[in-house]
């Protein structure tokens, strides 16, 4: 029999489960023993939140990085391949590594019925276990409590934020969100919180687990100015740490905050020079993703971001606010039909000048006439278009070098552009773009 192709792969793993979410954690504990998979990393940090858990984790594997440390992250959803998910010392995996993978879980299940979530990120503990750690970064999927990731044991908890998003699993409000996110929680294991005013049912786990608890705001807290960033927090004896004058940073500086702590409890090196690079290296695309292009011999600016719930928002709305430019913001927006339209685009109205919309490459998409509607009553200035590419390359046309084109909304947004981008920048000039 012909071996399958990485495509071939998830193109069944999405056909092996009746519904595409399936909350609980009895079928993928079933296959994790039969894999025989335990403890992966000496050290294994686990983070969720309604958002900034891409960035955090990406700050917190570069700050273990910068130690020499081998560390293995896993984070979904990717944005144009599947390999973006599984990276092990800051390499993603290969197509034959996770095929590999694929097939072991496979041959484990049997008769245990798997989501694609499920079988990818066994699949990716199975090749975490090959790789001889040293630390192990997991981003929950969704919620934290059910979530596959939940099946290890997290040394040290991180919860990032705490919003309304996925109601239809977590519940209509801040409390039930809370709850399901503090199920990522250990008894005696350090937690983390970065969220300002966490619901009561997050402090009433903490308690019952007597799990050292840090606060944002009460133990580990930074500072904003114009040139720079300080940061305080704690180390796991309680002894104050501090750093001054750190450079700013693209990616939020909450959420570098976040890892500094969560780096802190893990009693590592403290070596400020080594720490400050390490964020200063941390990127990630797709998250305030600045990009200088040529369209068609002008100089244009982009700027990508997958923010598509009205926390995102209200920061996106936020740092565009605090970065003044000298022309106008051109937005190009598509969102999917389970998110909060109004509670999206309130933040952003008064940031920009003109908005195109589009429907997504995705079933659960909201239509373009529907995003139209909804921001011409709100006094918007918009255009429907048939697809990303055509939104884009319109705001692109009537786009000054002093302008500034904003594309938001979406992971399968923001994935669309960049495919899009790297076909034209693959094309060459005469396609109208070079990179």
């Amino acid at each position: 029999m012909t071996e399958r192709s990485l495509a071939d792969w998830l193109s069944y793993l999405e056909q092996l489960h009746p519904i595409a979410i399936d909350m609980g954690l009895e079928r993928s504990r079933l296959v994790l023993q039969r894999l025989g998979l335990a403890k992966l990393a000496p050290r294994v940090i686990t983070v969720t939140g309604t958002n900034g858990k891409g960035s955090t984790c990406a700050f917190i594997a570069a700050l273990l990085q910068g130690q020499g440390l081998k560390v293995g992250v896993y984070s979904s959803p990717h944005l144009l391949r599947y390999n973006e998910r599984v990276r092990i010392g800051g390499i993603e995996a290969s197509d034959a590594m996770l095929c590999e993978a694929f097939a072991a879980v496979e041959a484990a299940r049997g008769e245990v019925s798997l989501t694609y979530f499920e079988m990818g990120t066994l699949a990716a503990f199975w090749l975490f276990q090959q790789a001889s750690l040293d630390a192990l970064v997991l981003e929950v999927g969704l919620g934290g409590r059910l979530d596959t990731v939940n099946l290890l044991d997290a040394d040290i908890a991180v919860v990032t934020s705490i919003g309304i998003d996925h109601i239809e699993w977590l519940g209509n409000s801040r409390e039930s969100v809370a709850f399901e996110k503090a199920g990522i929680f250990r008894a005696g294991k350090p937690a983390i919180c970065g969220d300002l005013e966490p619901p009561q049912p997050l402090l009433e786990r903490v308690a019952m687990l007597d799990a050292p608890f840090f606060l944002r705001g009460r133990d580990y807290d930074l500072a904003v100015n114009a040139q720079d960033w300080s940061w305080y927090g704690l180390n796991a004896q309680g002894e104050v740490l501090s750093l001054a004058h750190l450079p700013l940073l693209d990616l939020p500086m909450e959420n570098a905050a976040l890892a500094l702590q969560a780096y802190a409890a893990l009693g590592l090196p403290w070596q400020p020079e080594v720490i400050s690079l390490a964020l200063q290296q941390t990127r990630m695309i797709g998250r305030l993703d600045h990009r200088k292009l040529n369209w068609q011999g002008k100089s244009v600016t982009l700027l990508l971001d997958v923010g598509h719930n009205p926390h995102a928002a209200e920061y996106l709305a936020q740092r565009l606010a605090n970065r003044v430019i000298p022309g106008k913001r051109l937005a190009v927006f598509g969102l999917l039909a389970d998110k909060d339209l109004p509670g999206v685009v309130a933040p952003l109205l008064s940031e920009v000048d003109s908005w195109a919309v589009t429907a997504l490459p995705n079933s659960r998409t909201r239509t373009a006439a529907e995003l139209n509607a909804h921001l011409h009553h709100n006094g918007a200035r918009v255009s429907a278009y048939s697809s990303v590419q055509a939104a884009l390359e319109a705001q692109f046309e009537q786009a000054s070098e002093d302008d500034e084109v904003l594309l938001f909304g979406s992971f399968y947004c923001v994935a669309e552009a960049l495919d899009w981008l790297a076909q034209q920048a693959n094309g060459g000039v005469q396609d109208g773009f070079a990179g």
